[in-house]
């Protein structure tokens, strides 16, 4: 296959416009379908029969992986033949999206997969990030030692019988599992714990402190940034660290929640253009408490700014007043996290970052302006403005074409994907190696201009 055929190919199995006949066509290719084609939204059950029964594994591993299919469809592989089909299905789709839920697999199947009579089935499953609460807090009494411990990661919603049963299990790697999450109130299991490297910087930061283990830590100097973020920790120790010699130090206890802002600001931090905020752990677990956003927001401190931004719970108003801290890392995050985010925020974005993910996130936003663009824009000296254009509605058919000939490859790509792209121009796009996928996910590409593509990557009708 020529290598420009395979892009177009690519582009056609994720056209939103491929009819259902040349989809089945395409999901039986030889060597296994394309990506894309697994991995689209709203399958028709044909099709997933299709990809349930192909004879590749890969191809029913990646549609065990799609984020967009229906848990319901790719729950049929846990009966899949290959261990490797199941682990994929068990472990779940890898998506990076922050806008897109995960929808989980079924708590029933979850069970089934977790007693896979393959090791790596299991081990799969548990290390996946899409398993609920009620799923791991089912697990308490599970016969494997591993999916006890697991078990531990759902402590907040255990029953106090649960956590001590947890907390006496006969093996050891589970009985410290649930020991870490216990220390956050108990602070005799918080000495114990503190005895052990390994855990010792986790247990500064979270666990209850009787005041002699804290006061030996500081004259210590032992896991002081750690201990700085702790919320047992008593004030005059929290006075003595805020003047530590270790800026990390003084920076974590200028994050404390009691503190004031008089007091948090008068402490001598330095902030770096790229801090993110992102270990403000009261913040990130209040992104949907309004007290904890407005606390966050209006303060002084940038980072609590920036991790408030992480939050699609912002009400306008403090939606309207980090918009204008003029800080590139909540402008990035509110782009990213924000439904509201205004529009000057977003082309901000775009025009620092082109070609970065938070960019690609601020260009997809559904508030991204789109009027006016192709006037502002279509003849600017920076090509990726002038891709810009061919999201304005008001873009004609001859300006498209002719950004289908920009110099700057991404312009010419964009051009290239837009149904208003004259079709003796998309023919030939599909011919252009840099072009033909854009061509080919067109959905203004005529059905039969499809199928010549799957009749040159010979795909068998």
């Amino acid at each position: 296959m020529v290598a420009f055929h395979a892009s177009a190919l690519d582009g056609v199995a994720r056209n939103p416009a491929l009819p259902t006949p040349l989809l089945l066509r395409l999901l039986t290719a030889g060597g296994g379908p394309p990506r894309h084609a697994l991995q689209r939204a709203g399958l028709p059950e044909q099709a997933v029969a299709v990809i349930l029964a192909h004879p590749n594994p890969g191809t029913r591993i990646d549609f065990a992986m799609s984020a967009r299919a229906e848990p319901a469809q790719r729950a049929w592989l846990a009966d899949d033949p290959s261990p490797k089909v199941r682990a994929a299905l068990a472990y779940g789709p890898e998506w990076q999206d922050p806008r897109t839920a995960v929808v989980p697999l079924p708590d029933d199947v979850c069970a089934r997969l977790l007693n896979d009579p393959d090791p790596s089935v299991q081990a799969a499953l548990l290390d996946s990030p899409q398993l609920v609460p009620s799923f791991l807090a089912s697990l308490v009494m599970h016969r494997d030692s591993a999916a006890r411990r697991n078990a531990a990661r759902a402590w907040e919603i255990l029953t106090p019988g649960e956590r001590s049963a947890l907390l006496a299990d006969p093996e050891p790697e589970v009985r410290r599992a649930a020991a870490l999450w216990e220390c956050r109130r108990d602070a005799r299991v918080t000495t114990e714990l503190l005895r052990d490297p390994t855990y010792a910087a986790e247990v500064a930061r979270r666990g209850l402190l009787h005041r002699a283990d804290a006061e030996r830590r500081v004259a210590q100097r032992a896991d002081l940034t750690a201990l700085a973020e702790n919320p047992s920790l008593p004030a005059d120790l929290v006075e003595r660290l805020a003047v530590d010699p270790d800026e990390a130090v003084r920076l974590a206890v200028s994050l404390r929640p009691e503190l004031d802002e008089a007091r948090r600001m008068a402490i001598d931090f330095t902030v770096g253009d790229l801090d993110r905020g992102g270990g403000v752990r009261w913040v990130r677990d209040g992104l949907a408490d309004p007290d904890v956003l407005r606390r966050a927001a209006t303060s002084a401190h940038p980072l609590l700014q920036r991790a408030a931004a992480r939050s699609p719970h912002l009400p306008p108003d403090l939606l309207r007043l980090l918009a204008r801290t003029e800080d590139p890392v909540v402008e990035n995050r509110l782009g990213i996290h924000h439904p509201d985010t205004p529009e000057e925020v977003l082309m901000r974005v775009y025009a620092r970052l082109g070609g970065t993910f938070s960019a690609w996130m601020a260009e997809t936003h559904p508030r991204f302006p789109r009027k006016g663009l192709a006037a502002r824009y279509a003849h600017h000296p920076d090509g990726k403005y002038r891709r810009l254009a061919v999201r304005d509605p008001a873009a004609t058919p001859a300006l498209i074409e002719q950004l289908s000939h920009d110099p700057e490859v991404w312009t010419r790509q964009a051009a290239a994907g837009d149904p208003r792209l004259p079709l003796r121009r998309l023919r030939q796009a599909l011919h252009v190696p840099e072009l033909a996928s854009s061509a080919g996910a067109n959905p203004a590409l005529p059905e039969e201009e499809m199928a010549a593509v799957l009749d040159r990557a010979c795909i068998s009708a």
